[in-house]
């Protein structure tokens, strides 16, 4: 006790402690006046507490999620509904009014391998364009070149007439590289224009809307090959487009070129459509011949499935938000439930609102105030985005992490990146159960024992967990007599389309040289007005006897 008397009584050593008291007891102040400021700061005084760790158990989270869900109970109601709507649009009658429009595209046979020479493509389906070179080779071997261009958005926002000379732009660029330009041969090209068109020939289209962000002037119900055709002669090109065709038909067709089950073409990218081979008797808008083979493939331009309110049941407040906030709203319902074009935005319209209840980001919504960042900002969240977050796995949430950060979001913590990732997997699988419905319909309606699909887009090819979500959904939805398969397409846009018009040009030439009074050496203009009086035909593309057509089965 004297001890401790003495150390008090010590100047230097009592000065010390009681600065040293002083300090402890001033900190203790501005901690207890931080929390209670902190505290009174909150709103609504709320303690941020998630209920669980893992998000699917939280209540209010899955309430949120829950209106993504669909059981097969309903997507069999779907399946119904997908199915009246594409015989109304097969039916003459209701075809004028129909959403399904499900347009024939006189493709009715496929290729077998025996096609050889150079044929060129174009492939306009999206924000993006390329143009390809295609050597066909003897044993279904090819080789294939191609370069990728940009659609500028003032050139899919303008003139329809500057996308077509945009497009002729590039095919000469392309030219001069491969050294095609004054060769004495004039190539036959194959486009892809996926965009939903009435077919009128096989080289000749009308566009019926504009899809994909594209609103160009002055194409809508014109003829968009003669439009390509057009701006190539005013580049004075040695190109001739013979052959029209949409991406999903070229899917169908560098698929078949392998596997001759195949019978039903898929598209999943930045938008979604599928085409199938059809029996000509359930078609009642044809107007070409009867001859064998009796089929022709449809393009259903199934995008705009639910325009009339079909499936406003299964509609969510965050589907609504993105069909207002788009370039065509009240149109294509279903591509927008399904596509890459809308499925990140809708992952992004998720999470602001679980921001706004307070069960995302909690206790940060505060210092989340720049609204340029791209987590405020209409389309930020890409869908690729989706598809790294779902690639994550364990606890370590990289991925998510770098995501997040690059939408702004400042060190996200374990539940939040374990959140966003329940949106994006629970967002993604509802587009690749509606998809597997939809192919449920077409497969059963084909009927037959072994059907092969051909998909191809990048959200297919990419994303880690669709095709698994949407082959399972379809296992439970195609009739248990039919075994399907769905095969990665190999450049179907690109190659399918090189196929198409090396087959039409092979036929044209065999019309040719079926006249005896033409001469190979007359001028070309007359070889070309001929060929273009051929591929506006109606018939089967593939008649010509040094072509062994192979029909599907």
């Amino acid at each position: 006790m004297s001890s401790l008397a003495n150390l008090i009584n010590d100047e230097p050593l009592s000065s010390t402690l009681r600065i040293g008291l002083f300090s402890l007891a001033a900190c203790s102040v501005v901690g207890l006046a931080a929390y209670v400021g902190y505290k009174a700061a909150g709103p609504n005084n709320k303690t941020y507490t998630l209920q669980n760790r893992h998000p699917e158990s939280n209540e209010q989270i899955e309430k949120v999620l829950e209106s993504l869900r669909l059981d097969d109970v309903k997507l069999r109601q779907i399946m119904q509904f997908l199915e009246k709507e594409m015989n109304d649009g097969l039916s003459p009658a209701t075809h004028k009014n129909a959403d399904v429009k499900m347009f024939a595209t006189y493709v009715r046979t496929i290729a077998d391998g025996s096609e050889t020479g150079k044929v060129l493509a174009l492939d306009l389906g999206g924000t993006n364009f390329r143009v390809l070179l295609v050597t066909l080779l003897p044993q279904s071997k090819f080789e294939l070149t191609s370069k990728i261009f940009v659609i500028p958005q003032s050139i899919m926002l303008g003139e329809g007439v500057n996308l077509f000379r945009h497009l002729a732009d590039c095919l000469l660029d392309f030219m001069k590289k491969e050294n095609l330009l004054s060769t004495g041969t004039r190539y036959p090209l194959g486009f892809t224009f996926s965009f939903p068109c009435k077919q009128e020939g096989l080289a000749s289209a009308r566009l019926s809307t504009w899809t994909k962000g594209f609103t160009c002037s002055g194409v809508v119900n014109e003829d968009v090959v003669k439009l390509l055709q057009t701006a190539i002669d005013e580049k004075k090109l040695n190109v001739q487009c013979v052959a029209l065709v949409n991406d999903t038909v070229g899917t169908l067709m560098a698929c078949a070129y392998k596997d001759p089950n195949t019978a039903i073409g898929l598209i999943l990218g930045t938008g979604t459509n599928a085409c199938y081979m059809e029996s000509l008797d359930k078609v009642g808008t044809w107007d070409g011949d009867y001859n064998e083979p009796k089929q022709v493939i449809i393009n259903m331009e199934w995008g705009a499935f639910g325009n009339n309110n079909r499936l406003n049941d299964i509609r969510t407040k965050y589907d609504e938000e993105v069909d207002l906030s788009s370039v065509n709203p009240g149109k294509q319902i279903f591509e927008k439930m399904i596509s890459g074009m809308y499925m990140g935005e809708i992952v992004r319209l998720i999470i602001l609102d679980l921001m706004q209840q307070d069960l995302l980001f909690i206790g940060q919504r505060d210092g989340y105030g720049d609204y340029s960042t791209p987590l405020f900002t209409r389309g930020g969240f890409y869908t690729k985005f989706v598809s790294t977050v779902e690639t994550d796995e364990g606890i370590a949430f990289a991925n998510t992490r770098r995501v997040l950060e690059d939408m702004g979001i400042r060190n996200p913590t374990f539940d939040d990146c374990a959140i966003v990732q329940h949106i994006c997997k629970n967002v993604s699988k509802r587009a690749a159960r509606l998809a597997g419905a939809g192919l449920a319909v077409i497969i059963n309606r084909i009927n037959k024992p072994n059907v092969t699909v051909g998909v191809d887009g990048s959200l297919y090819r990419y994303h880690p967990r669709f095709k698994r979500n949407m082959e399972k959904s379809m296992k439970t939805l195609v009739s248990k007599n039919i075994k399907f398969k769905i095969t990665l397409s190999d450049d179907g846009s690109g190659k399918g389309a090189a196929l198409i018009a090396i087959v039409a040009d092979r036929y044209q030439r065999s019309q040719l040289r079926s006249i005896s009074s033409f001469d190979e050496n007359e001028e070309e203009d007359i070889r070309i007005q001929f060929q273009q009086q051929v591929a506006n035909q109606a018939g089967p593309i593939l008649k010509s006897t040094n072509t062994i057509s192979r029909t599907l089965p």
